[in-house]
């Protein structure tokens, strides 16, 4: 998806002295790092700016087009005190009726040089808040770009200078011009980034259960996607009820970062409501069900995941039995502080050998106890020992433990959440 910024532009020529050509190439290529640093464009063009003064101009400003106006996004200026005299993050006029320089570049003309900065007349806003901006830098000459790509105008870069700086000359002007197409490309990267990222988020929540017809039950789930990526994962939970009076709980993780692992997780997930509802059989054998449907049905290759049952008597205590395919044991917080980890009924990941026996665990939950189910990124964190993020889960756990069920959860995701660096689901179940 990222492009990869055009070559360096001929800004330099025989007439200049060799020192001020390089110079000009090395300006070129430190904005060009600094513009493929990251995916926040904000940050980008603060970096480019700042390079350019007081390199390139005394002050510069970025200008982008946001709806039918120009958002000022930030001035930069040698002199700080300067640029807080101009309103940055402000939204401008849109250019459509103006006549001021600024406005024929994000319609499409080429650089223009300003050295005009006249008092402009009634009735043109946008010149008005240039002129504003010019009196307030002290403009001598100016020099607007555009950030286009695609045809497209994404806003300008406006560069000033000062009483007693020569006017921006024919290779300054290929300079900036090139520098404005390498800020049009990592803009536009950075939206298609941040479309990417809401996208993919949006079809992950969409995926998620709606958990009706459970309202016996005190539930409390949250799903989060990794914060530095804008990748949708396989991440996934679910609970239900059956015909018998009970409810399955599961939760899992399939293979992948990608719009494809949750298309599969959601054909997952599916599969097993089917095979739940329909079959009567316990975790173990929903398991191997759905492990035998989804290798002969689906193009899904591994998953790990823990499916439960849970059993509500109106008199006597609550029975949890599950069975768990390679996936991290769930976690039984007791009121007084106590957990335990459910260790027992663990096989191998489905999408190994659809034959292999699996075991159903059973244990009674005690009165007030809160069963939690949990992907890895809530415990992992990269070259740490996945030990280290089990007791961890057990100390916030056991301190929580009294809370009300949505503290516990919240809780538990900003303690355990501090770096995240995969998705996290999980699903909890407070017992009365």
């Amino acid at each position: 998806m990222k492009r990869e910024p055009t070559p360096p532009a001929a800004v330099a020529s025989e007439e200049l002295p060799p020192e001020v050509a390089a110079a000009r190439l090395r300006l070129l290529a430190d904005v060009s790092r600094a513009l493929a640093s990251g995916l926040d464009a904000q940050e980008s063009l603060r970096r480019l700016a700042r390079l350019v003064v007081p390199q390139l101009a005394d002050a510069c400003v970025v200008d982008v087009v946001e709806g039918e106006g120009v958002r000022r996004l930030m001035v930069t200026d040698r002199d700080t005190e300067r640029a807080l005299r101009v309103l940055s993050g402000g939204l401008l006029p849109g250019p459509d009726d103006s006549a001021c320089a600024l406005a024929k570049v994000l319609r499409g003309a080429g650089p223009v040089v300003v050295t005009d900065f006249g008092e402009p007349g009634p009735g043109d806003p946008l010149r008005a808040a240039q002129w504003s901006l010019y009196r307030a830098l002290g403009a001598h000459s100016a020099l607007i770009v555009p950030m286009r790509v695609r045809r497209q105008g994404l806003g300008a870069l406006t560069f000033v200078r000062r009483t007693g700086a020569p006017a921006f000359d024919e290779q300054e002007q290929a300079l900036a011009a090139d520098l404005g197409h390498r800020a049009a490309l990592a803009l536009d990267n950075a939206r298609l980034y941040a479309l990417q990222e809401h996208t993919a988020e949006q079809l992950q929540l969409s995926l998620l259960p709606d958990l009706t017809g459970l309202g016996h039950l005190q539930l409390a789930t949250r799903y989060l996607a990794a914060r530095e990526r804008a990748e949708v994962g396989g991440d996934w939970y679910d609970a239900f009820p059956l015909p018998d009076g009970s409810a399955i709980l599961a939760i899992g993780d399939v293979v992948g970062h990608d719009l494809a692992a949750a298309v599969r997780m959601g054909q997952l997930r599916n599969m097993l409501r089917a095979l739940a509802y329909d079959s009567g059989d316990d975790p173990a054998g929903i398991m191997c069900r759905l492990d035998k449907v989804m290798q002969g049905l689906t193009s899904i290759e591994l998953v790990t995941a823990v499916i439960a049952r849970i059993e509500t008597p109106d008199a006597g205590p609550w029975r949890l039995t599950w069975t768990n395919a390679g996936h991290l044991p769930p976690l039984l917080a007791q009121p007084d502080g106590r957990t335990l980890l459910l260790e027992e009924g663990h096989a191998p990941i489905l999408g190994v050998d659809p034959a292999l026996a699996r075991e159903t665990a059973t244990v009674t939950l005690p009165p007030g106890a809160t069963l939690l189910l949990y992907t890895d990124g809530l415990v992992e964190r990269p070259g740490e020992d996945i030990g280290r993020g089990l007791t961890r889960l057990r100390q916030h756990a056991a301190a929580l433990a009294r809370e009300p069920l949505a503290v516990f959860r919240d809780e538990l995701l900003t303690r355990m959440s501090d770096v995240q660096n995969d998705d996290v689901a999980v699903l909890a179940l407070r017992v009365p």
